[in-house]
């Protein structure tokens, strides 16, 4: 007799679909504390971005930009590059325009 025949299928091999991030749970709201880090430790940034914001302070991308138009108003940092992608900002220096 012979052996069973397997119906002619071979097995898939089962590939890893790479490493899984963990979920961001970043701060929606500006609190007091996260406020007033933002306020003194942004002005020692040489390169401020959303990202760099976003990385530090740990809130999120709305939060960031809203900030960095705040800062930009408020005149304690200033518009390097303007696009409609990326904008990026350094810290507003003594001498002014």
């Amino acid at each position: 007799m012979a052996p069973a025949a397997t119906g002619g299928k071979k097995q898939k091999k089962k590939w890893s679909k790479g490493k899984v991030k963990d979920k961001a749970n970043h701060a929606v709201i500006l609190d007091k504390t996260t406020s007033e880090k933002l306020q003194k430790d942004v002005q020692s940034y040489r390169l401020i971005t959303v990202a760099v914001l976003v990385d530090r302070l740990k809130i999120n991308g709305s939060l960031a930009r809203q900030a960095l138009k705040d800062l930009e108003e408020k005149g304690l940092i200033k518009q390097v590059v303007g696009h409609a992608r990326m904008r990026v900002y350094t810290r507003a220096v003594g001498g002014g325009d």
